[in-house]
């Protein structure tokens, strides 16, 4: 079993259309009912579910920051700058994350896309 996604409002909705193609676990934002909260509680939310975070939102690295200067731990965050990465690019390498890494390695951690 794969690690799980939660998909921040942000992202366009064809990455996760085509992650559940792909058969990866993701939950959204608008889903969950956090499409109007913080990025913090967005944060702790998926970690309190054992999701990552997969972001293109720019506050995400700023308040990772945070959290990892002040000990408080996430289940971890995945970021893509808004024209860093195509859809086609970006579900590949989100594929990739949830197959190969477990939530140990996760933990606490911000990696970035495109591979």
């Amino acid at each position: 079993m794969g690690l799980k996604l939660y998909i921040d409002h942000n992202v366009h909705a064809e990455i996760t259309l085509g992650l559940r193609r792909r058969g990866v676990d993701v939950i959204t934002c608008s889903e969950d009912g956090t499409d109007r909260a913080d990025d913090d509680v967005i944060l702790q939310r998926a970690s309190d579910l054992g999701r990552i975070v997969f972001t293109q939102d720019t506050d995400f690295l700023k308040i990772t920051g945070a959290w990892l200067t002040s000990g408080r731990e996430f289940g971890g965050v995945v970021f893509a700058q808004q024209l860093g990465i195509t859809i086609g690019d970006a579900i590949r390498d989100l594929e990739l994350i949830t197959e190969a890494m477990g939530e140990a390695e996760m933990g606490n951690l911000v990696t970035h896309l495109p591979l």
